[in-house]
């Protein structure tokens, strides 16, 4: 199987182990290190960086499982907890925004506030409430998106990956519409040639 969309999986893989180092890091110095300290700047852009490239190798690894219909052949469990981590993932990185103390997490949290509140799921999430943010946003959620990456894992390592459609190989043993599959053989006369 020679197919370039399976190396975005592994790379989802690798941002997030990237992602939950450098969090680790920030999150045992703290808001005023990585705000005021030139290492402190270092890992909070290591941390920015790996979560933009998390989600940029997951979404192309989702639309090229969606398109391949990776759900085939008994792996919609598989397709399923791919699609729940990226649903997880999403307040992940919005409570890691507004928990950046900064006019950017202000900003984030207000409008954030204003959308939960319009959807009705305001109630269970202050997005203005630092300490209950920052600890969805270091414990909760990321063990969620880690059990379920782990559980996504084992779900392909159970069942395979899905090959990709052989449209190539059927195209080529399909003969056209209204063409002969295959030449009349030449009429043997037994005599030399």
């Amino acid at each position: 199987m020679d197919s370039w969309i399976y190396v975005f999986g592994v790379a989802s893989i690798a941002a997030l182990i990237v992602l939950i180092a450098s969090g680790c890091v920030l999150a045992l110095k703290g808001p005023a290190w990585w705000h005021q300290t030139g290492i402190g700047h270092f890992f909070n852009g290591i941390h920015l960086w790996s979560v933009e490239i998390f989600f940029f190798v997951m979404v192309v690894h989702l639309w090229g499982k969606y398109w391949m219909a990776a759900w085939r052949g008994g792996r919609a469990r598989v397709w399923i907890t791919g699609a729940v981590t990226f649903l997880v993932a999403v307040p992940a990185a919005l409570t890691g925004y507004v928990a950046q103390q900064n006019f950017d997490a202000q900003w984030i949290s207000t409008q954030a506030k204003d959308g939960l509140n319009a959807a009705g799921i305001g109630a269970f999430f202050n997005v203005t409430n630092f300490g209950q943010m920052y600890s969805w946003h270091i414990l909760l959620l990321p063990i969620a998106v880690v059990v379920l990456v782990g559980a996504h894992v084992l779900l392909v390592r159970r069942h395979g990956v899905v090959p990709p459609f052989e449209l190539e190989q059927k195209l080529a043993t399909t003969p056209a519409e209204g063409a002969r599959a295959d030449p009349p053989a030449p009429a043997s006369t037994g005599a030399p040639t």
